[in-house]
Protein backbone atom coordinates (compact mmCIF):
# COMPACT_ATOMS: atom_id res chain seq x y z
CA UNK A 1 0.00 0.00 0.00
CA UNK A 2 1.74 3.65 -1.03
CA UNK A 3 2.05 6.18 1.24
CA UNK A 4 -0.79 8.30 0.38
CA UNK A 5 -2.72 5.34 1.04
CA UNK A 6 -1.94 5.25 4.53
CA UNK A 7 -2.29 8.79 5.03
CA UNK A 8 -5.90 8.83 3.44
CA UNK A 9 -6.97 5.36 5.86
CA UNK A 10 -5.65 6.80 8.89
CA UNK A 11 -7.77 10.29 7.97
CA UNK A 12 -11.05 7.98 7.10
CA UNK A 13 -10.96 5.72 10.85
CA UNK A 14 -14.38 5.80 11.88
CA UNK A 15 -15.40 4.67 15.33
CA UNK A 16 -17.09 1.30 16.00
CA UNK A 17 -20.81 2.87 16.02
CA UNK A 18 -20.30 4.87 12.62
CA UNK A 19 -19.00 1.88 11.09
CA UNK A 20 -22.50 -0.30 10.99
CA UNK A 21 -23.95 2.67 9.21
CA UNK A 22 -20.96 3.35 6.83
CA UNK A 23 -21.43 -0.58 5.79
CA UNK A 24 -25.06 -0.88 5.74
CA UNK A 25 -27.25 1.53 3.69
CA UNK A 26 -30.59 0.08 5.66
CA UNK A 27 -28.91 1.75 8.51
CA UNK A 28 -28.75 4.73 6.39
CA UNK A 29 -31.88 4.91 5.36
CA UNK A 30 -33.34 4.45 8.69
CA UNK A 31 -31.05 6.98 10.34
CA UNK A 32 -32.40 9.22 7.18
CA UNK A 33 -35.80 8.29 8.46
CA UNK A 34 -35.18 9.31 11.89
CA UNK A 35 -33.51 12.65 10.86
CA UNK A 36 -36.24 13.66 9.10
CA UNK A 37 -38.81 13.47 12.14
CA UNK A 38 -36.47 15.06 14.40
CA UNK A 39 -35.85 18.26 12.23
CA UNK A 40 -39.42 18.57 11.13
CA UNK A 41 -40.13 18.46 15.10
CA UNK A 42 -37.74 21.27 16.07
CA UNK A 43 -38.53 22.94 12.84
CA UNK A 44 -42.66 23.41 13.78
CA UNK A 45 -40.78 25.37 16.79
CA UNK A 46 -37.90 26.99 14.78
CA UNK A 47 -40.96 28.76 12.81
CA UNK A 48 -43.36 30.09 15.71
CA UNK A 49 -40.02 31.88 17.16
CA UNK A 50 -38.85 32.90 13.29
CA UNK A 51 -42.60 34.33 13.18
CA UNK A 52 -42.38 37.07 16.35
CA UNK A 53 -39.65 38.99 14.59
CA UNK A 54 -41.29 38.85 10.97
CA UNK A 55 -45.11 39.92 12.53
CA UNK A 56 -43.94 42.80 15.04
CA UNK A 57 -40.54 43.53 15.27
CA UNK A 58 -40.61 46.61 12.75
CA UNK A 59 -44.15 48.04 14.84
CA UNK A 60 -41.89 47.65 17.70
CA UNK A 61 -39.15 49.47 16.40
CA UNK A 62 -41.42 51.63 15.00
CA UNK A 63 -43.12 52.88 18.70
CA UNK A 64 -39.81 52.85 20.45
CA UNK A 65 -37.98 55.24 17.80
CA UNK A 66 -41.07 56.89 16.98
CA UNK A 67 -40.58 57.09 13.29
CA UNK A 68 -40.88 54.87 10.60
CA UNK A 69 -37.31 56.08 8.47
CA UNK A 70 -35.59 53.64 10.66
CA UNK A 71 -39.12 50.73 11.42
CA UNK A 72 -36.82 48.23 8.71
CA UNK A 73 -33.89 48.40 11.24
CA UNK A 74 -34.80 45.04 13.36
CA UNK A 75 -35.18 43.46 10.11
CA UNK A 76 -31.80 44.62 9.20
CA UNK A 77 -30.70 43.67 12.58
CA UNK A 78 -31.56 40.24 13.10
CA UNK A 79 -30.64 39.51 9.49
CA UNK A 80 -27.17 40.75 10.41
CA UNK A 81 -26.97 38.79 13.49
CA UNK A 82 -27.85 35.83 10.86
CA UNK A 83 -25.23 36.63 9.08
CA UNK A 84 -22.49 35.72 11.46
CA UNK A 85 -24.81 33.33 13.29
CA UNK A 86 -24.80 31.61 10.30
CA UNK A 87 -20.73 31.36 9.80
CA UNK A 88 -20.72 30.27 13.33
CA UNK A 89 -23.19 27.58 12.68
CA UNK A 90 -21.68 26.11 9.85
CA UNK A 91 -17.97 26.20 11.16
CA UNK A 92 -19.47 24.06 14.17
CA UNK A 93 -21.51 21.46 12.34
CA UNK A 94 -18.34 21.09 10.22
CA UNK A 95 -16.42 20.14 12.95
CA UNK A 96 -18.83 18.61 15.75
CA UNK A 97 -21.82 17.75 13.27
CA UNK A 98 -25.63 19.48 12.86
CA UNK A 99 -26.71 18.01 16.40
CA UNK A 100 -24.36 20.71 18.04
CA UNK A 101 -24.02 23.41 15.67
CA UNK A 102 -28.50 23.52 15.26
CA UNK A 103 -28.47 23.38 18.69
CA UNK A 104 -26.82 26.26 19.98
CA UNK A 105 -27.91 28.38 16.99
CA UNK A 106 -31.35 27.79 18.72
CA UNK A 107 -30.43 28.50 22.20
CA UNK A 108 -29.05 31.91 21.15
CA UNK A 109 -31.29 32.98 19.14
CA UNK A 110 -33.83 32.00 22.54
CA UNK A 111 -31.95 34.08 24.43
CA UNK A 112 -31.48 36.73 22.16
CA UNK A 113 -35.67 37.14 22.09
CA UNK A 114 -35.49 37.38 25.76
CA UNK A 115 -33.46 40.21 25.91
CA UNK A 116 -35.84 41.64 23.06
CA UNK A 117 -39.14 41.13 25.83
CA UNK A 118 -36.45 43.03 28.33
CA UNK A 119 -35.43 45.70 25.87
CA UNK A 120 -39.34 46.60 25.21
CA UNK A 121 -40.22 46.47 29.11
CA UNK A 122 -37.50 48.77 29.94
CA UNK A 123 -37.74 51.11 26.95
CA UNK A 124 -33.75 50.42 26.35
CA UNK A 125 -32.94 51.05 22.77
CA UNK A 126 -29.13 50.09 23.12
CA UNK A 127 -30.20 46.28 24.45
CA UNK A 128 -33.30 46.19 21.84
CA UNK A 129 -30.40 46.67 19.17
CA UNK A 130 -27.98 44.14 20.72
CA UNK A 131 -30.67 41.95 21.41
CA UNK A 132 -32.36 41.85 18.04
CA UNK A 133 -28.55 40.60 16.40
CA UNK A 134 -28.33 37.49 19.10
CA UNK A 135 -31.98 36.89 17.81
CA UNK A 136 -30.74 36.88 14.34
CA UNK A 137 -29.31 33.49 15.06
CA UNK A 138 -33.06 31.59 15.32
CA UNK A 139 -33.21 32.55 11.83
CA UNK A 140 -30.35 31.44 10.73
CA UNK A 141 -30.55 28.30 12.44
CA UNK A 142 -33.98 27.83 11.12
CA UNK A 143 -32.46 28.23 7.51
CA UNK A 144 -29.21 25.90 8.08
CA UNK A 145 -31.44 23.25 9.43
CA UNK A 146 -32.88 22.32 6.21
CA UNK A 147 -29.73 20.99 5.40
CA UNK A 148 -29.73 18.27 7.96
CA UNK A 149 -32.09 16.04 6.33
CA UNK A 150 -30.01 16.13 2.82
CA UNK A 151 -26.98 14.42 4.82
CA UNK A 152 -28.07 11.06 3.77
CA UNK A 153 -30.58 11.47 0.84
CA UNK A 154 -30.15 10.10 -2.76
CA UNK A 155 -28.79 13.23 -4.56
CA UNK A 156 -32.42 12.72 -6.65
CA UNK A 157 -34.53 13.18 -3.08
CA UNK A 158 -32.19 16.41 -2.12
CA UNK A 159 -35.00 18.60 -3.03
CA UNK A 160 -37.90 16.92 -1.59
CA UNK A 161 -35.70 16.68 1.68
CA UNK A 162 -35.27 20.12 1.85
CA UNK A 163 -39.04 20.61 1.16
CA UNK A 164 -40.01 18.40 3.69
CA UNK A 165 -38.13 20.56 6.28
CA UNK A 166 -39.52 23.81 5.21
CA UNK A 167 -42.72 22.48 4.87
CA UNK A 168 -43.14 21.61 8.81
CA UNK A 169 -41.61 24.89 9.46
CA UNK A 170 -44.78 26.63 8.22
CA UNK A 171 -46.61 25.20 10.89
CA UNK A 172 -44.86 27.14 13.76
CA UNK A 173 -44.53 30.25 11.53
CA UNK A 174 -48.64 30.49 10.78
CA UNK A 175 -49.22 30.05 14.40
CA UNK A 176 -47.14 32.91 15.90
CA UNK A 177 -48.64 35.42 13.43
CA UNK A 178 -51.90 34.71 14.41
CA UNK A 179 -51.00 34.77 17.91
CA UNK A 180 -50.24 38.02 18.72
CA UNK A 181 -53.06 39.17 20.04
CA UNK A 182 -52.71 36.44 22.56
CA UNK A 183 -49.70 36.38 23.37
CA UNK A 184 -49.61 40.21 23.21
CA UNK A 185 -52.64 40.02 26.27
CA UNK A 186 -50.09 37.76 28.05
CA UNK A 187 -47.20 40.06 28.01
CA UNK A 188 -49.31 43.10 29.09
CA UNK A 189 -50.83 40.81 31.66
CA UNK A 190 -47.19 40.38 32.66
CA UNK A 191 -47.16 44.03 32.88
CA UNK A 192 -44.94 44.36 29.56
CA UNK A 193 -45.74 45.99 26.01
CA UNK A 194 -48.26 44.16 24.34
CA UNK A 195 -45.49 43.99 21.03
CA UNK A 196 -43.46 41.85 23.35
CA UNK A 197 -45.78 38.97 23.26
CA UNK A 198 -44.72 37.31 20.29
CA UNK A 199 -40.93 37.62 21.17
CA UNK A 200 -41.61 35.71 24.71
CA UNK A 201 -43.68 32.86 22.23
CA UNK A 202 -40.08 33.19 20.41
CA UNK A 203 -37.96 32.81 23.28
CA UNK A 204 -39.69 29.47 24.22
CA UNK A 205 -39.81 27.86 20.93
CA UNK A 206 -36.72 28.76 19.68
CA UNK A 207 -35.22 27.03 23.17
CA UNK A 208 -37.50 24.12 23.18
CA UNK A 209 -36.14 23.51 19.36
CA UNK A 210 -32.80 23.30 20.27
CA UNK A 211 -32.80 21.16 23.05
CA UNK A 212 -35.11 18.91 20.81
CA UNK A 213 -31.62 18.70 18.60
CA UNK A 214 -29.07 18.26 20.90
CA UNK A 215 -30.99 15.37 22.41
CA UNK A 216 -32.40 13.44 20.09
CA UNK A 217 -30.30 13.72 16.61
CA UNK A 218 -28.18 10.54 17.04
CA UNK A 219 -25.70 9.72 16.28
CA UNK A 220 -25.17 12.84 13.72
CA UNK A 221 -26.40 12.16 10.29
CA UNK A 222 -23.43 14.70 8.80
CA UNK A 223 -20.82 13.08 10.51
CA UNK A 224 -22.35 9.74 9.48
CA UNK A 225 -22.24 11.37 5.75
CA UNK A 226 -18.44 12.46 6.33
CA UNK A 227 -17.59 8.93 7.41
CA UNK A 228 -19.24 7.47 4.51
CA UNK A 229 -17.99 9.46 2.04
CA UNK A 230 -14.07 9.16 3.43
CA UNK A 231 -14.76 4.96 3.78
CA UNK A 232 -15.88 5.44 -0.78
CA UNK A 233 -12.91 7.08 -1.04
CA UNK A 234 -9.90 4.42 0.99
CA UNK A 235 -12.00 1.99 -0.99
CA UNK A 236 -11.58 4.26 -4.69
CA UNK A 237 -8.26 4.10 -3.53
CA UNK A 238 -7.19 1.02 -2.50
CA UNK A 239 -9.06 -0.79 -5.70
CA UNK A 240 -6.59 2.20 -7.63
CA UNK A 241 -3.10 0.86 -9.10
CA UNK A 242 -1.79 4.18 -8.38
CA UNK A 243 -3.65 6.04 -5.92
CA UNK A 244 -1.94 9.06 -6.39
CA UNK A 245 -4.22 9.14 -9.49
CA UNK A 246 -7.57 9.07 -7.53
CA UNK A 247 -9.38 12.35 -7.97
CA UNK A 248 -9.67 15.21 -4.96
CA UNK A 249 -13.67 15.68 -3.64
CA UNK A 250 -15.16 18.09 -6.47
CA UNK A 251 -16.23 21.28 -5.73
CA UNK A 252 -18.30 22.72 -8.45
CA UNK A 253 -17.65 26.23 -8.14
CA UNK A 254 -20.05 27.54 -11.11
CA UNK A 255 -22.88 25.66 -8.96
CA UNK A 256 -22.21 27.31 -5.95
CA UNK A 257 -22.37 31.04 -7.31
CA UNK A 258 -25.57 30.15 -9.10
CA UNK A 259 -27.10 28.79 -6.09
CA UNK A 260 -26.00 31.87 -3.92
CA UNK A 261 -26.95 34.08 -6.35
CA UNK A 262 -30.52 32.78 -6.32
CA UNK A 263 -30.24 32.78 -2.69
CA UNK A 264 -29.40 36.23 -1.95
CA UNK A 265 -31.67 38.07 -4.63
CA UNK A 266 -34.81 36.39 -3.48
CA UNK A 267 -33.80 37.11 -0.09
CA UNK A 268 -33.50 40.91 -0.76
CA UNK A 269 -36.88 41.12 -2.55
CA UNK A 270 -38.63 39.06 0.16
CA UNK A 271 -37.39 40.56 3.18
CA UNK A 272 -37.63 44.13 1.87
CA UNK A 273 -41.35 43.87 0.88
CA UNK A 274 -42.33 41.98 3.75
CA UNK A 275 -40.65 44.32 6.29
CA UNK A 276 -42.60 47.44 5.64
CA UNK A 277 -45.89 45.27 4.94
CA UNK A 278 -46.99 46.18 8.49
CA UNK A 279 -46.35 49.70 8.59
CA UNK A 280 -47.77 50.13 5.62
CA UNK A 281 -51.20 48.52 6.81
CA UNK A 282 -50.84 50.24 9.87
CA UNK A 283 -51.16 53.54 7.63
CA UNK A 284 -54.36 52.47 6.25
CA UNK A 285 -55.45 51.91 9.48
CA UNK A 286 -55.22 47.96 10.29
CA UNK A 287 -54.50 46.35 13.64
CA UNK A 288 -52.80 43.67 14.68
CA UNK A 289 -54.91 40.82 14.07
CA UNK A 290 -55.06 42.04 10.05
CA UNK A 291 -51.07 42.07 9.82
CA UNK A 292 -51.26 38.79 11.80
CA UNK A 293 -53.26 37.26 9.12
CA UNK A 294 -51.37 39.03 6.29
CA UNK A 295 -48.25 38.23 7.20
CA UNK A 296 -49.19 34.50 8.17
CA UNK A 297 -50.52 33.59 4.73
CA UNK A 298 -47.23 35.23 3.59
CA UNK A 299 -44.99 32.98 6.06
CA UNK A 300 -47.65 29.99 4.69
CA UNK A 301 -46.71 30.65 1.23
CA UNK A 302 -43.05 30.38 2.13
CA UNK A 303 -42.78 26.95 3.86
CA UNK A 304 -45.95 25.35 2.62
CA UNK A 305 -45.91 24.73 -0.83
CA UNK A 306 -42.83 23.12 0.02
CA UNK A 307 -43.26 19.49 -1.20
CA UNK A 308 -44.68 20.01 -4.49
CA UNK A 309 -41.48 22.93 -5.19
CA UNK A 310 -39.06 19.51 -4.11
CA UNK A 311 -40.77 17.73 -6.46
CA UNK A 312 -40.33 19.97 -9.67
CA UNK A 313 -36.83 21.25 -8.59
CA UNK A 314 -36.23 17.58 -8.63
CA UNK A 315 -38.02 16.35 -11.91
CA UNK A 316 -37.42 19.45 -13.95
CA UNK A 317 -34.02 20.86 -12.54
CA UNK A 318 -33.00 23.95 -10.32
CA UNK A 319 -32.77 26.12 -13.14
CA UNK A 320 -35.94 25.71 -14.17
CA UNK A 321 -37.40 26.53 -10.89
CA UNK A 322 -34.86 29.71 -10.34
CA UNK A 323 -36.18 31.40 -13.37
CA UNK A 324 -40.02 30.62 -11.80
CA UNK A 325 -38.77 32.90 -8.79
CA UNK A 326 -37.79 35.27 -10.45
CA UNK A 327 -41.19 35.89 -12.65
CA UNK A 328 -43.19 35.01 -9.32
CA UNK A 329 -41.35 37.29 -7.69
CA UNK A 330 -41.57 39.87 -10.60
CA UNK A 331 -45.53 39.68 -10.06
CA UNK A 332 -45.53 39.62 -6.30
CA UNK A 333 -43.85 43.68 -6.70
CA UNK A 334 -46.58 44.54 -9.10
CA UNK A 335 -49.47 43.07 -7.32
CA UNK A 336 -48.00 44.74 -4.02
CA UNK A 337 -47.26 48.05 -5.64
CA UNK A 338 -50.92 48.57 -7.64
CA UNK A 339 -53.16 47.20 -4.51
CA UNK A 340 -55.15 49.52 -3.16
CA UNK A 341 -54.64 50.43 0.29
CA UNK A 342 -57.91 49.77 1.81
CA UNK A 343 -57.82 46.19 -0.02
CA UNK A 344 -56.45 43.20 2.41
CA UNK A 345 -57.34 40.94 -0.01
CA UNK A 346 -54.80 42.44 -2.71
CA UNK A 347 -52.52 42.49 0.11
CA UNK A 348 -53.16 39.13 0.92
CA UNK A 349 -52.16 38.29 -2.81
CA UNK A 350 -49.01 40.51 -3.29
CA UNK A 351 -47.53 38.73 -0.13
CA UNK A 352 -48.26 35.59 -1.14
CA UNK A 353 -47.03 35.45 -4.23
CA UNK A 354 -43.30 37.16 -2.82
CA UNK A 355 -43.53 33.96 -0.03
CA UNK A 356 -43.94 32.00 -3.14
CA UNK A 357 -41.07 32.91 -5.37
CA UNK A 358 -38.82 33.01 -2.46
CA UNK A 359 -39.68 29.39 -1.56
CA UNK A 360 -39.04 28.27 -5.22
CA UNK A 361 -35.82 30.09 -5.38
CA UNK A 362 -34.58 28.97 -1.45
CA UNK A 363 -35.12 25.00 -3.00
CA UNK A 364 -33.73 25.35 -6.24
CA UNK A 365 -30.40 27.43 -4.96
CA UNK A 366 -30.41 25.38 -2.05
CA UNK A 367 -30.09 22.21 -3.73
CA UNK A 368 -27.56 23.56 -6.10
CA UNK A 369 -24.87 24.38 -3.58
CA UNK A 370 -25.90 20.63 -2.10
CA UNK A 371 -24.98 18.70 -5.38
CA UNK A 372 -21.87 21.38 -5.87
CA UNK A 373 -20.04 20.55 -2.92
CA UNK A 374 -18.69 17.05 -1.68
CA UNK A 375 -19.94 16.52 2.40
CA UNK A 376 -15.85 17.12 3.27
CA UNK A 377 -16.34 20.59 2.79
CA UNK A 378 -20.10 20.54 2.87
CA UNK A 379 -21.50 22.50 5.95
CA UNK A 380 -18.75 24.89 5.96
CA UNK A 381 -19.49 25.95 2.61
CA UNK A 382 -23.26 26.02 3.54
CA UNK A 383 -23.04 28.35 6.58
CA UNK A 384 -20.21 30.75 4.45
CA UNK A 385 -23.31 31.46 2.15
CA UNK A 386 -26.03 31.81 4.70
CA UNK A 387 -23.98 34.38 5.67
CA UNK A 388 -24.03 36.03 2.42
CA UNK A 389 -28.02 35.47 2.63
CA UNK A 390 -28.26 37.13 5.78
CA UNK A 391 -26.13 40.07 4.68
CA UNK A 392 -28.99 40.62 1.65
CA UNK A 393 -31.55 40.01 3.92
CA UNK A 394 -30.14 42.82 6.38
CA UNK A 395 -29.41 45.57 3.05
CA UNK A 396 -32.95 44.58 2.05
CA UNK A 397 -34.27 45.07 5.24
CA UNK A 398 -32.64 48.58 6.32
CA UNK A 399 -33.06 50.14 2.97
CA UNK A 400 -36.27 49.23 3.00
CA UNK A 401 -37.62 51.70 5.52
CA UNK A 402 -35.27 54.39 3.86
CA UNK A 403 -37.27 54.13 0.30
CA UNK A 404 -40.39 53.99 2.01
CA UNK A 405 -40.14 56.97 4.12
CA UNK A 406 -38.36 58.97 1.32
CA UNK A 407 -41.20 57.76 -1.28
CA UNK A 408 -43.66 55.34 -0.52
CA UNK A 409 -44.47 51.64 -0.21
CA UNK A 410 -45.69 51.35 -3.80
CA UNK A 411 -42.02 52.61 -5.00
CA UNK A 412 -40.48 49.93 -2.33
CA UNK A 413 -42.41 47.12 -4.48
CA UNK A 414 -41.81 48.36 -7.75
CA UNK A 415 -38.30 48.00 -7.58
CA UNK A 416 -38.17 45.04 -5.59
CA UNK A 417 -40.30 43.15 -8.39
CA UNK A 418 -38.26 44.52 -11.01
CA UNK A 419 -34.78 43.53 -9.48
CA UNK A 420 -35.58 39.65 -8.84
CA UNK A 421 -35.55 39.49 -12.63
CA UNK A 422 -31.83 40.03 -11.97
CA UNK A 423 -32.11 35.93 -11.98
CA UNK A 424 -32.80 34.91 -14.89
CA UNK A 425 -29.60 36.90 -16.86
CA UNK A 426 -27.48 35.85 -13.75
CA UNK A 427 -28.20 31.63 -14.13
CA UNK A 428 -28.28 32.13 -18.27
CA UNK A 429 -24.57 33.32 -18.01
CA UNK A 430 -23.40 31.05 -15.04
CA UNK A 431 -24.79 27.80 -16.94
CA UNK A 432 -22.80 29.38 -19.99
CA UNK A 433 -19.41 29.78 -18.18
CA UNK A 434 -20.15 26.28 -16.99
CA UNK A 435 -20.73 24.54 -20.05
CA UNK A 436 -17.70 26.77 -21.68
Amino acid sequence: MSEHTLVTTKKAKISASQKEYVESPEKQRQLYKRTMMIVILSQIFGGAGLAAGVTVGALLAQDMLGTDSFAGVPAALFTLGSAGAALLVGRLSQNFGRRVGLATGFIVGGIGAIGVVLAAMLNHLPLLFISLLIYGAGTATNLQARYAGTDLAHPKQRAKSISAAMLFTTFGAVAGPNLVNITGRVATSMGAPTLSGPFMLAAVAYIVAGLILLIFLRPDPFIISKAIAEAQRVKEIQNSTDATKVTEPIINKSGIIVGATVMILTQIVMIAIMTMTPVHMKHHGYGLGDVGIVIGIHIAAMYLPSLITGALVDKYGRTLMSYASGVTLLLAGLVSALAPGDSIGFLILGLALLGLGWNFGLISGTAAIIDATPPQTRAKTQGTVDVLIALAGASGGALSGMVMAQSSYTTLSFIGGFLSLLLIPVVVWSRKKQKS
